[in-house]
């Protein structure tokens, strides 16, 4: 396929319940497919000492991340336990500017979010093979009490209601279709990682 015929690099939201497996299917992204870059949030979360500074999160102030919600550079933005988390425009624009596909892995709020200040960025929803799977997975964790699964399983059922509001599903039945899937969408199925770009 010749250059003027691939997709253009854009950005992509993958949103889905709790429990169907985002993490498992970005992390084989980021192993087979390391041209596709992984959008790096901003929070005023302190750093664990396990984290790196611009590869797990952008850590900033409460009044820097002030200012970027005021000064509009946040695709979206929410705040859980406290804290304050975003996506930085620039960092995404950027990318895309250089022609590689940017994935965004975020919950439903913030998916809306970023269809109303990204347009043009495609929503994929990941879903599980069944209902009945997304459930024995939320309870067969076996870490949590009645209620808090009682929560996450009425959590599950508003988010599988959103479905329809997203471009595209993704059917997470096994890990690797589904992440062959997915590079599908973001485009990058075009490119081999010697034609990527290296920056």
């Amino acid at each position: 396929m010749d250059d003027d015929a691939r997709p253009a690099a854009r950005l992509t939201v993958l949103s889905g319940p709790s429990g169907v497996g985002k993490d498992s299917v970005i992390e084989l992204i980021r192993a087979r497919s390391p041209w596709i870059k992984l959008s790096v949030s901003a929070t005023t979360r302190k750093k664990r000492d396990y984290e790196t500074e611009g590869e797990h999160y952008h850590f900033v102030s409460r009044s820097d991340f002030q200012r970027l919600i005021d000064g509009g550079q946040l695709l979206e933005w929410a705040e859980f336990a406290g804290n304050l988390y975003g996506t930085p425009r620039a960092q995404v624009e950027g990318w895309i500017s250089q022609g590689r596909p940017v994935l965004l892995k975020i919950d439903l709020q913030g998916a809306r979010q970023v269809r109303a200040t990204m347009p043009d960025a495609q929503l994929i929803f990941l879903a599980p093979p069944s209902v009945e799977e997304l459930r024995r997975r939320l309870i067969g964790r076996g870490t949590d009490d009645e209620e808090t699964i009682r929560r996450r399983l009425a959590h599950a059922d508003e988010e599988l209601a959103a479905e329809k509001e997203f471009d595209r599903t993704v059917v997470n039945d096994f890990v690797e279709r589904a992440a062959d899937e997915l590079v599908g969408l973001l485009g990058s199925s075009f490119l081999t990682p010697a034609q990527a770009p290296e920056h």
